[in-house]
């Protein structure tokens, strides 16, 4: 069994992080958008970090559960999640843009909706 508030608290602080890059990205329409100003710039650094956050929570998450909790969500792939924060913090000089627009118009709100959805299973238990 595992600490449910400890848990918890993991799985908001990746709620926050994903419900904080959706804002952010919300002007984003373009790969453009990221690459051609230095405000674009560091709205994709900002964003990155928060990649970052939700990578290494996630890879929490995994070891206070033992591998068990998200194991039982099988609609988001875990390991290219995590995956995403090894890519980022070790090499970052090679953050592909395209990727970053990917992840942010394809992935991030389906992973905010099962990380809520885990966490109202979480507080059930």
């Amino acid at each position: 069994m595992f600490d449910k508030e400890l848990v918890l608290e993991i799985l908001r602080q990746i709620e926050d992080a994903a419900t904080t890059i959706m804002k952010r990205f919300e002007p984003v329409k373009t790969i453009a958008d990221f690459t051609e100003s230095p405000a674009g710039v560091e709205k994709m650094d900002s964003i990155c970090m928060l990649l970052i956050v939700i990578g290494e929570a996630l890879k929490n998450l995994d070891k206070k559960t033992e591998g068990e909790l998200l194991a039982r969500y099988p609609d988001i792939d875990w390991r290219k999640a995590k995956g995403m924060r090894d890519i980022l913090t070790h090499h970052y000089s090679e953050v592909n843009a395209e990727a970053i627009f990917n992840t942010c118009r394809e992935k991030i709100a389906p992973l905010a909706a099962v990380i809520r959805k885990i966490s109202k299973d979480v507080e059930h238990e």
